[in-house]
């Protein structure tokens, strides 16, 4: 389910996916101890490992049309998202309150996800001759 990209659930389930994850953001930097189930994976279906993090599944969360800010330019939106999982403040700001049983899992999950968006990026700067 998470691997497809494909959405379970309602608008209003996703939206309160959406309000979820903006909260646990806000919370993330107060916590002193940190695991895989508490991090806001940009994906609609909870992950439950690294390989459930895929380019579809982030795809579709971060172009969702019921996301918080709709008037966001899609870029912006990709931007933000890499600045919250780029290795360099990831690692620094939340990596180091990972418990141990989870840590090797959190940063390869960081990892597709980063790497994910970055292709995403990467695909939204290449001109479509369909457009």
């Amino acid at each position: 389910m998470a691997k497809s990209g494909k959405v379970q659930g309602s608008k209003e389930e996703v939206i309160k996916t959406f309000e979820h994850h903006a909260r646990l953001w806000e919370k993330l930097p107060e916590y002193t101890e940190l695991r895989w189930d508490i991090f806001p994976w940009p994906m609609l279906n909870k992950p439950s490992s690294p390989e459930d993090i895929t380019y579809n599944a982030i795809r579709t969360y971060v172009l969702s049309p019921h996301y918080p800010e709709k008037e966001k330019p899609q870029k912006d939106r990709i931007k933000e998202h890499i600045r919250r999982w780029h290795p360099d403040r990831f690692e620094t700001k939340l990596l180091t309150k990972v418990i141990d049983a989870d840590k090797e899992r959190v940063r390869e999950g960081a990892g597709s996800v980063v790497r994910s968006l970055n292709d995403l990026l990467t695909k939204s700067n290449t001109p479509s001759f369909f457009d």
